[in-house]
């Protein structure tokens, strides 16, 4: 049997895993070589529309997964998300189709997770300030992610809209918003940040280099897949030691990192360390308390399929999700 986890269903189960533990692990495995994350293939149309099928295997999970992800700017002007996503998973010994799961939840929880993981590896230990650019749902995810682990004393935030900060600061809690301070300018934040996250979904650079300081630790997240989307200008990528979830993905949609070669800022034949080769004590982290360290987060498949994993089990032994009949056991199979 399949089981379907819908969107409520996700969102019933998500408390109960240990999500940045799971995102670490699957890092670990990729830094071991024990399991590959190809790049995705982009498909592309006449509009303004991306698509992206995201396969990973994992057999230390037993499992296969394929995640299609849609970027989609124009439905924001339908009252949509702009972004949507599904999880088919399937086992890598049988093949049967073991899971389809809704991935909106999952995609915000792993990736505020691996900026955690990030975090943990790469900055400098007793930074005291977070600070948030931009403040939707995924900057909730974040705050949220951040202190189920480690906590900041202070946090400072910057939106472009009221509003959204305002929403956000609801949503955070009142124990945790009395640490919030709203920046009127971005340059403040990354200023007073021991540690920034950046969530917007920009087209332009929002931060410069010239506004980073020693010891930083810098969590790139927020724009879209595509190459010419950014966030950090080239002079940022530049100043700091520039990290990577996975090359053969950041060298195919990061705006980040492409667009910093484009100017010059970066060589061409730079090979950033994997977030996962630093877990796994293949490559370096921070190498002193003066350098600044980039991560820069582009999603990978094998982050949802840890998350997913977890699900699963969860929905096995709780009875949750709707379990569907897919294929049959036991038939001839059908030449090609």
């Amino acid at each position: 049997m399949t089981v379907v986890l819908g969107a409520a269903d996700v969102a019933g189960l998500i408390d109960a895993v240990d999500v940045v533990g799971a995102v670490e692990a699957v890092h670990a495995d990729l830094g071991t070589g024990a399991m590959q994350q190809p790049a995705p293939v982009a498909l592309t149309g006449a509009d303004d529309a991306l698509f992206l099928p995201m396969a990973v295997r994992s057999d230390r999970l037993g499992l296969v997964a394929v995640k299609l992800m849609a970027d989609i700017p124009d439905n924001g002007a339908r009252g949509l998300p702009s972004q949507r996503s599904t999880i088919l998973v399937s086992s890598s010994v049988t093949g049967e189709c073991v899971a389809v799961l809704d991935g909106m939840t999952i995609t915000r929880a792993r990736t505020a997770a691996t900026t955690v993981v990030a975090t943990k590896h790469l900055a400098r230990s007793g930074g005291r300030t977070l600070g948030i650019l931009g403040a939707g749902n995924l900057a909730v995810e974040h705050v949220r992610a951040f202190e189920g682990t480690r906590p900041f004393e202070r946090i400072v935030v910057w939106s472009r809209s009221s509003g959204t900060v305002t929403r956000f600061l609801e949503a955070i809690g009142p124990d945790v918003a009395r640490r919030c301070v709203v920046a009127p300018e971005v340059r403040r934040v990354i200023e007073e940040a021991d540690v920034l996250c950046t969530l917007t979904p920009s087209i332009d650079p929002v931060v410069r280099g010239a506004w980073l300081h020693a010891g930083q630790h810098v969590n790139a997240v927020g724009a879209r897949p595509r190459p010419t989307h950014r966030e950090l200008d080239g002079a940022a990528m530049a100043r700091g030691t520039v990290f990577v979830d996975s090359r053969a993905t950041a060298w195919t949609k990061s705006g980040d990192l492409l667009e910093a070669v484009v100017e010059g800022a970066l060589p061409r034949d730079l090979r950033p360390a994997e977030l996962g080769e630093v877990v796994a004590g293949r490559a370096p982290g921070r190498t002193s308390d003066d350098e600044i360290t980039v991560f820069d987060s582009v999603g990978l498949g094998a982050q949802d399929l840890a998350v997913a994993a977890r699900l699963i089990d969860l929905a096995r032994e709780r009875g949750a999700g709707t379990p569907v009949t897919v294929a049959r056991v036991g038939m001839p199979v059908p030449g090609r």
